[in-house]
């Protein structure tokens, strides 16, 4: 506990409390103790997702751990930003070396999506 007086001379004591909301294991960013990976909360958070709604999509999580896995994307926004961009490049080179590695799978799975009535 760290003691200081407020403004009104009168003694206080401030808890310093610290909680870790995100921690990294498996080579990725994680919500502390669960199964939920920072990249969701981040994807939607970005895409203009309250926090609330994000609780929601996720009811394992509580709405402190979202606002806590909001603060540490935010705090450390460019080192996240980086390992996104990097899952998705990899992510695309998987997607690319799957297509590559059966084309005429592909070119059927194309026609086929082309054929399918598109909404109006």
């Amino acid at each position: 506990m760290v003691s200081s007086a407020n403004y009104t001379g009168c003694k206080t004591e401030h808890v310093e409390m610290t909680k870790d909301y995100v921690e990294q294991r498996d080579g990725g960013y994680w919500i502390a103790e669960t199964r939920v990976s920072l990249d969701s909360i981040v994807y939607a958070f970005r895409r203009g997702a309250s926090p609330e709604s994000i609780q929601r999509s996720f009811p394992t999580l509580t709405l402190e751990q979202v606002y806590g896995a909001i603060t540490f994307y935010l705090a450390h926004e460019s080192e996240i930003d980086e390992y996104l961009r990097h899952g998705e490049d990899k992510f695309e080179r998987l997607r690319q070396t799957t297509r590559d590695s059966d084309p005429a799978f592909y070119e059927k799975l194309k026609s086929a999506r082309n054929r399918l009535p598109t909404k109006s």
